[in-house]
């Protein structure tokens, strides 16, 4: 049964599910099916449905049904509504060709009247609904029925002249029948519109605007939005987008009818919900207006072909739209419930067996009470010192969950003050060659702080993942660094899968979230050196110039990795069984290194990792409070040689001092020890320490 489960958990997709459901193109599946059942259905009924001249004349529908779509969605995502873009639509038809068949204008006057008249529609529906405040679907439904009125007064008496008018014009052929490379001049426009609108709704400060103004009016007023302006404005665009498709309906058909454009606004409100776009504002985009166009245009056409035109197309039309209504909302009410479900997904897992830790057992892990006496600095003015360093003027710095980086002030550290302020939670530290002080960012990336103080961000992204479903490209929790001879700087990301605070998931998973990074300040790149680690937290160089050591947390083991020399690229397990879970790695004045236990390991955890069906239901099931959780409570602090050989173990059994450690650092003669729950410095005496050893001058020497 082990076996099976092992199999199940590592190949079902379940996880690649959940980070699907996070996308927010998720929200286009109900649209997607929709499009491939439609084209499939009309594919099985007529195998000539799409002939070459089909989608020629197709696309030509398409470039102006589309707009009006696009129109309908703006509006909407701003939390409106547009019912009167059939008859505007209807209105720039009939325009366009007064302009050049009865006032005889040359085509580009016409256009930019033709258009000025669709802006004044729109301006007139924005400034009702805008400024006056006056309801969407009253105000546009007034404006659609007078709107149409005043096509109709117009048809009773030029209907004649407007059908017997032929522009003589190549440019005016060009904008209905042309091709540019094969294709259709009036599609190739429409998707250059779409294309900036994508832009300006996703990339623009407009188009957030719009968004956020669709998502809460009254927030976005107290967020100093124009809201007034912003909605004005949608109607506007939206009108001018319905006036295009007018022209480009009359260049390709040259008349105009009493039911040109009726029910237009229907079918675009219909397209645009099943492209996914809210009735209740907020969320949609141009991507989703333009599938739900497709759709409709093809459902429509299809009927046409098939002998379904007139009420009946229509009301299949409304039964649609009242269907997606049902399944969007439903859809929408139930994603973040299904995404609850699926998205923590643990793995299968087998730690070793843990050496030994009972007193008296001749193990370097025996229990001690060697961190008992430890002198304190700084007790309950710090919170959250995750690791600690020294400058070469021997000033001790450490971080706190504020996003402070505090400094203590030799000799005594009795006094401290706040040397930098970065954001995020402060965690690992390094000092280059120039004395800058190299950190990462819990939630925010690499940064750096110069002797001047002055904060710089290095790097917040790394190369993306080819075929990953999220976005890794992103720090999430960037943990612990160190730097090479060459200036390169190696840092960890814990989980690209959770935030800082939710590390107890990754946990549960032990799946292999984490990466080891390379940030080169010769060209400023970064990229990923080794991926699926499981929660690599600590980094510490070897001193031989060509490797790292780095522990994984949830593995409860230390790797070398060689970024240099001939094993370039390679990786190996230094120590695999450790009996606790590993946090920083740092040197000690004898050439060996210290690493921090974060907590120790449990039987009871170390089972479960083997079962994670288990893991799943208390995921599901139970508060998470009450989850089996590493044991972060009893630490210690552990000295091991370069080829993996434990010497020491150091162990403070009351928890009075440091029931957590998370790093220490050794600066002549003293082992120093930061916890990122405590609220203190742990200071101990090391009595076979070389008393003038300090890491700076180590690795970087004397001076500058």
């Amino acid at each position: 049964m082990e076996a099976i489960e092992r199999l199940y958990f590592r190949y079902f997709p379940e996880k690649l599910l959940g980070e699907v459901l996070t996308k927010r193109w998720s929200d286009n599946i109900v649209p997607v099916v929709a499009t491939m059942v439609v084209i499939g259905a009309f594919l099985w009924q007529d195998l000539g449905f799409f002939t070459m001249s089909s989608l020629t004349e197709t696309s030509r529908q398409l470039a102006e049904f589309a707009l009006i779509v696009v129109a309908m969605g703006i509006v909407l995502l701003a939390g409106g509504l547009d019912l009167s873009l059939g008859s505007v639509f209807a209105l720039a038809n009939i325009t366009v060709l007064i302009c050049m068949n009865l006032i005889g204008w040359p085509v580009w006057a016409s256009v930019v009247a033709t258009l000025g008249v669709g802006a004044l529609c729109g301006a007139v529906n924005g400034f009702l609904i805008g400024y006056l405040r006056i309801r969407a679907f009253l105000t546009t439904l007034v404006t659609l029925i007078i709107i149409r009125s005043i096509v109709d007064i117009i048809l009773l008496r030029y209907a004649v002249q407007i059908s017997a008018g032929f522009p003589d014009s190549e440019l005016w052929y060009f904008i209905g029948e042309g091709t540019v490379l094969g294709v259709p001049f009036s599609f190739a426009v429409a998707l250059a519109i779409v294309a900036a609108w994508h832009v300006v709704l996703t990339r623009a400060r407009a188009g957030w605007h719009i968004s956020a103004v669709g998502g809460s009016r009254r927030s976005a007023f107290n967020a100093g939005l124009k809201v007034k302006r912003t909605v004005f404005l949608t109607y506007v665009w939206s009108s001018t987008l319905a006036a295009i498709a007018g022209i480009f309906f009359a260049a390709r058909l040259g008349s105009a009818g009493s039911d040109t454009g009726v029910g237009l606004e229907i079918a675009a409100l219909t397209a645009a919900v099943l492209g996914g776009n809210s009735l209740g504002g907020g969320r949609g985009s141009v991507a989703k207006s333009l599938l739900g166009a497709v759709v409709v245009l093809i459902l429509t056409d299809g009927m046409v072909r098939i002998g379904i035109s007139g009420g009946v197309s229509s009301t299949i039309l409304g039964l649609v739209l009242l269907l997606v209504v049902a399944i969007d909302v439903r859809w929408l009410k139930n994603r973040h419930k299904i995404l609850n479900k699926v998205y923590v997904s643990p793995a299968y897992f087998r730690l070793p067996p843990p050496p030994a830790t009972d007193a008296g057992s001749g193990s370097p892990y025996a229990l001690n009470d060697h961190l008992k006496g430890v002198s304190l600095i700084g007790k309950g003015e710090i919170e959250g010192p995750e690791d600690v360093i020294f400058d070469r003027n021997d000033n001790l710095y450490c971080p706190n969950r504020h996003g402070d980086i505090v400094r203590f002030l030799a000799p005594d550290y009795g006094k401290w003050e706040i040397f930098a302020h970065i954001g995020g939670h402060p965690l690992g530290m390094a000092f280059d060659a120039r004395d800058n002080l190299n950190v990462c960012v819990g939630g925010m990336g690499l940064y750096q702080v110069t002797p001047d103080r002055e904060v710089r961000k290095l790097t917040d992204e790394t190369s993306r993942t080819l075929f990953s479903i999220i976005d890794d490209s992103r720090l999430k929790l960037a943990d612990d660094l160190d730097i090479a001879p060459d200036g390169r700087i190696f840092f960890s990301e814990a989980t690209i899968r959770y935030d800082m605070h939710d590390w107890a998931y990754d946990a549960l998973e032990s799946r292999g979230n984490g990466r080891l990074i390379c940030y080169d300040p010769r060209d400023r790149s970064t990229r990923t050196v080794l991926r699926n680690l499981q929660f690599p937290n600590g980094v510490c160089m070897a001193g031989d110039g060509q490797s790292l050591l780095f522990a994984e947390t949830w593995g409860c083991r230390i790797n070398r990795y060689w970024f240099d020399g001939p094993r370039k690229g390679t990786c190996e397990v230094l120590i695999a069984d450790l009996p606790g879970y590993p946090d920083n790695i740092n040197r000690a004045s004898d050439g060996n290194f210290w690493v921090a236990l974060v907590g120790m390991r449990s039987p009871t955890l170390d089972l479960a990792l083997r079962m994670p069906s288990l893991r799943k239901r208390m995921a599901k099931r139970v508060a998470r409070d009450e989850w089996l959780f590493p044991n972060i409570n009893t630490g210690c602090v552990v000295k091991f040689t370069g080829g993996g050989d434990v010497l020491e173990s150091l162990w403070d059994l009351g928890g009075e001092n440091h029931p957590m450690v998370t790093s220490m650092r050794e600066h002549k003669g003293y082992l120093y020890l930061g916890g990122l729950y405590n609220d203190r410095i742990g200071r101990l005496r090391l009595p076979n320490a070389d008393p003038t050893w300090t890491s700076q001058s180590f690795c970087w020497g004397e001076g500058k």
